[in-house]
């Protein structure tokens, strides 16, 4: 940190970054309509992701409790030699456990449609992103954050 008091201002170190990556589960099969798994197109893009990030320093990963949303986070897991943990996105703290337990590390989370960014815009602190379309499973936002609510954002598609 620089010092205050010399007419300049104060910058935040590297360590008091987050940044979380959120995608939608992959492309779902047709086995379950509860809780379907990954189709092959699904399985596929969950590879391709992990190797997408795979030179990322993820030091957590997080999934809804839903087959579709584990198994697309789960070779991403596999690749930083973690476990995917379980979130509840209705609970009004998650993020805030999130980002306390991981400050200045790069979090994981696989969601859903409506979760990926709605949990994008609570992070940023404002309404920027809707519900992703029900054939849309290949963007990816990297939400950097020095607080909830006070971030920037990159959307990519994969």
């Amino acid at each position: 940190m620089l010092v205050s008091g010399f007419g300049v201002s104060p910058i935040l170190a590297q360590s008091d970054l987050t940044t979380f990556i959120l995608v939608r589960h992959a492309e779902k099969g047709d086995d379950d309509p509860r809780d379907p798994s990954l189709s092959p197109e699904g399985k596929a893009r969950a590879e391709r992701l992990a190797v997408l990030l795979k030179d990322q320093p993820i030091s957590a990963v997080y999934s809804t409790p839903f087959k579709r949303t584990r198994s697309t986070a789960a070779p991403v897991a596999q690749l930083h030699q973690l476990q995917v943990m379980d979130y509840d996105f209705r609970s009004p703290t998650y993020l805030a456990e999130m980002l306390k337990k991981h400050q200045g590390g790069t979090v994981f989370i696989a969601g859903h449609s409506n979760t990926t960014p709605m949990v994008a815009n609570l992070l940023l602190g404002e309404q920027r992103f809707e519900q992703l379309d029900e054939k849309e499973y290949g963007k990816l936002f990297i939400v950097t954050v020095s607080a909830l609510g006070k971030g920037t954002v990159t959307v990519i598609n994969y």
